[in-house]
Formats: C-alpha cells, sequence, structure tokens
C-alpha cells in the first residue's frame, strides 16, 4: 500500500424499505428517538423519509421505486446486512418495551460468556435489531 493516500471513509446512512415508510419511520421515532429530517415524495414515485439517530446517523426509510420489485426481509440471522444493533441499559425492559411497540423477541436474552447480554428481535418490515446491555 506504499504510495497510496490514506482515505478516511464514514458510514454516510443505511437506508430501510418499508410498505409504509410514514409508518416505519414512526415506529422508529418511538423505538430509539429517531428525528425526522425530511419526508418527501420522489420524482421516480417513491415515498422518502430520512431520519436520524440521537447520535447523528442517517437512517433512510422508502416505499419501492415505480415498477422496482421488492424481495421479502428476513428478521432471522441471515447473510448480508443483518441486523442493527443498540446499546441498552436494561435489555428486559426494552425487550418489554419493543414488544409493547409490535417488535417479536426472536433469541435471548443470551449471555455471551465474558460479554454482554444480547436478544435479537424482529421490528417492523422484518428489519433485524440487536440490543446489547454490557456488563458492569
Amino acid at each position: 500500500m506504499e504510495g497510496r493516500d490514506v482515505v478516511t471513509y464514514r458510514i454516510n446512512h443505511i437506508h430501510l424499505k418499508a410498505a409504509d415508510p410514514q409508518k416505519t419511520a414512526e415506529w422508529w421515532v418511538q423505538a430509539f428517538n429517531f428525528h425526522i429530517i425530511s419526508n418527501v415524495v420522489r420524482s421516480f414515485g417513491d415515498r422518502f423519509i430520512r431520519c436520524q439517530s440521537e447520535d447523528g446517523f442517517a437512517v433512510n426509510i422508502s416505499n419501492a421505486r415505480t415498477d422496482e420489485k421488492m424481495g421479502d426481509g428476513d428478521p432471522d440471522a441471515h447473510w448480508g446486512l443483518e441486523h442493527f444493533g443498540f446499546d441498552v441499559t436494561d435489555i428486559g425492559a426494552e425487550i418489554e418495551r419493543l414488544e409493547g411497540l409490535g417488535a417479536t423477541l426472536k433469541e435471548g436474552p443470551i449471555d455471551v460468556p465474558g460479554g454482554p447480554l444480547i436478544a435479537f428481535l424482529a421490528a417492523p418490515d422484518d428489519v433485524r435489531i440487536e440490543l446489547i446491555q454490557p456488563r458492569e
């Protein structure tokens, strides 16, 4: 790599597809305090909602563009972009709260030897999320 300029990369955003982007964005607002930054219908037919997490990470949510065919989501373990991970202080309370918002517990809580407690849930639109409670 000698002679190559060092480039810093920053993740720009994560993009979720949803049949009802407004309903999905509102779920993320309730579940994880996301803020809706913009909400427009774009020229190629999709509703496009830009959200931001409390720590400033961009999450875009849109439905299918005109004539775009969507595959199924998968809230179970799978190849590719697999899940969102969120740090929590009380995993049991968070599981209960998120289930009250319509999420479904898929795995856990799992006590990782020497590590955190973790759990996986299915959020709306078959998005897989992980909760991570660090050891004290």
